[in-house]
């Protein structure tokens, strides 16, 4: 699938991938720019059969929990390095968090932000920056922000996330 394929405008001037599927449902996620807006956004690569991701979640949650909390809040979009859609939908909504349809866009995704586990190293190369779990901090065009190293770091690499950037807040006008 082409990159212009998997990109769409958001709001005029934003770009995420299309569609975002929420697994609650297994639709498509409609008026997305209303439910993203005033929330910080990223992109969360990881894989329901990697130790080092499901270690990794707890500390992912209570951070996300803390930043609500603060009132700065935090929406996930489930980057799968799954084996299958079905253990995609299924991760995704156990996370409670948006989701791409498996395949094409998340091999995109991968590309796009050299960001893939180990096992898929015979489909993408050995060019990647990371492996899972990773997190892609967007800014509100749809650009990435900031990269959590959280493989390499664990919970730790949290603390990069830019909560107080204003480019990271979705649907303001700064």
């Amino acid at each position: 699938m082409a990159t212009s394929k998997l990109f769409s405008s958001i709001a005029g001037s934003s770009s995420l991938p299309q569609p975002i599927i929420d697994p609650s449902t297994g639709e498509e996620v409609i008026d997305l720019d209303e439910k993203l807006k005033d929330k910080r956004v990223a992109l969360y690569f990881t894989a329901g059969w990697c130790p080092m991701c499901t270690s990794f979640e707890p500390a992912l949650m209570s951070f996300q929990q803390n930043a609500k909390d603060a009132g700065k809040p935090i929406e996930l979009i489930y980057i799968s390095s799954d084996r299958n859609e079905e253990t995609n939908i299924k991760r995704a909504s156990q996370l409670n968090m948006y989701t791409v349809p498996f395949g094409d866009q998340t091999a995109e995704l991968k590309k796009k932000y050299k960001i893939w586990a180990g096992s898929e190293t015979f489909q993408f190369g050995f060019g990647r920056r990371s492996g899972v779990p990773a997190i892609v901090v967007l800014d509100k065009t749809g650009e990435e922000l900031a990269f959590v190293a959280a493989e390499s770091q664990g919970a730790k690499a949290l603390a990069t996330w830019p909560l107080d950037e204003a480019l990271g807040i979705w649907g303001t006008k700064n």
